[in-house]
């Protein structure tokens, strides 16, 4: 028999095992959740987080959109470019910065972030569900991040 280089008895025992089976669960679920907007998670994400920005400040950033996701900006701006040609993100002059673009969403991008974040949001009331205390729980994945 191997002698095993494990300190856990079982793969269940390891939390960034489990953290990486319950995520790829929840993704698996979020993108079946998204498939009737013709949206993948990242660009669901990518749109939510504009609208989010775009509360406070017309002026969002690609480099905005990617700090709050905590997203590769040249992955982020490839997801942008795909929403625009999707017609739901658009891009205009920075009214600041000349090497900039401001992007929001466009009104078809606006109906349709309110119809996916209806659907993504009732999953994650039942997937969270059974948290003793999903406030406890969001504080502590924070802390986790560094934040």
């Amino acid at each position: 028999m191997k002698e095993s280089p494990f300190t856990y008895k079982s793969p269940n025992e390891a939390t960034g095992f489990l953290l990486w089976k319950t995520h790829n669960f929840w993704q698996r679920e979020i993108k079946k959740s998204l498939k009737e907007f013709d949206l993948t998670h990242t660009q669901f994400v990518i749109l939510a987080n504009t609208f989010w920005l775009g509360l406070d400040n017309e002026n969002v950033t690609q480099i905005e959109i990617s700090k709050l996701a905590q997203t590769d900006v040249m992955m982020t701006s490839n997801v942008i470019r795909t929403l625009e040609k999707k017609e739901l993100l658009k891009r205009k002059e920075h009214k600041t910065d000349t090497r900039a673009k401001a992007i929001s969403l466009t009104n078809l991008g606006e109906v349709m972030l309110k119809k996916a974040v209806k659907k993504v949001e009732d999953f994650d009331r039942k997937f969270f569900s059974s948290l003793a205390d999903s406030k406890t729980f969001n504080k502590e994945l924070i802390d986790l991040m560094g934040k």
